[in-house]
């Protein structure tokens, strides 16, 4: 019993171990292959729709709604002490330093995420990649490359518009409702608010998590079993891998930027 529990142990940790090998190579290939901009930019700007486009309907409407609970709780909690005036900052402190990037993350890796792994393990199925490479096209220029800067490029992006529109939320709820002067509003929150410190850092956050759920998503496709369960199996993968790093980073990068 004991021995069989530690062979299974060891062997999951080789599989591991193995999968993380095959998934560096797989983005060292496409990150190094000869760029071709005439057959890429094409490729690259129906990625860009796909992955990012289709994914803006989303993360407008969860960031508007955040945005409103988020201005209807901070002004419940201040309006207690007297600081209605302050809400604008705080909504825009959480939004920029936290659930901008980190609810665009799972948002993206649920939407776009979950779509690029069954595109690429379907392709994978129907034999697509291996028909590719018969004709010495490779798949990783083709087929991967194009996913994942689009991926990299769309995600800040979108984590810049949620953010834009929950503070819009947060106008709707904390000055048109609540009645907190429009000019106190937003003065105090341009005051709390630094470039570099806040804005900077909720791009850096925006780019770390991009590369990462990309760079899951595309890698799941490409190393699924080639079966409906296979590709189910990495749709789920894609998604929980990519949530639990998105959080484990929040906390790494928090702590670099904000905890000296």
């Amino acid at each position: 019993m004991i021995i069989d529990a530690i062979s299974r142990l060891g062997r999951a940790t080789i599989e591991k171990c193995q999968a993380s090998g095959r998934a560096s190579l797989m983005l060292y290939g496409a990150l190094v292959c000869k760029p071709q901009p005439r057959k890429m930019l094409p490729l690259l700007i129906k990625q860009l729709y796909s992955v990012g486009v289709l994914s803006m309907a989303i993360i407008l409407v969860s960031g508007l709604f955040i945005g409103m609970v988020l201005s209807l709780q901070g002004y419940l909690v201040l309006a207690g002490y007297g600081a209605e005036t302050s809400l604008g900052q705080m909504v825009a402190l959480s939004l920029l330093r936290e659930l901008g990037p980190v609810v665009t993350a799972l948002l993206f890796a649920g939407r776009a995420g979950s779509a690029l792994t069954a595109e690429i393990g379907l392709m994978k199925t129907t034999e697509q990649l291996s028909s590719m490479e018969m004709m010495a096209v490779d798949p990783l220029r083709r087929v991967i490359a194009p996913r994942f800067w689009a991926g990299v490029i769309s995600m800040p992006l979108l984590a810049l518009m949620f953010s834009l529109i929950g503070l819009w939320g947060a106008q709707l709820v904390g000055v048109d409702w609540k009645g907190i002067d429009y000019g106190s509003f937003w003065s105090v929150m341009q005051s709390s608010v630094d470039f570099s410190t806040d804005i900077g850092n909720s791009i850096i956050k925006s780019v770390v998590f991009a590369i990462v759920i990309t760079w899951i998503a595309v890698f799941n496709g490409y190393d699924a079993v080639p079966t409906s369960e296979g590709i189910s199996r990495a749709t789920t993968r894609t998604v929980v891998n990519s949530s639990l790093a998105v959080l484990g980073l929040d906390f790494v990068l928090t702590a670099l930027m904000f905890g000296s």
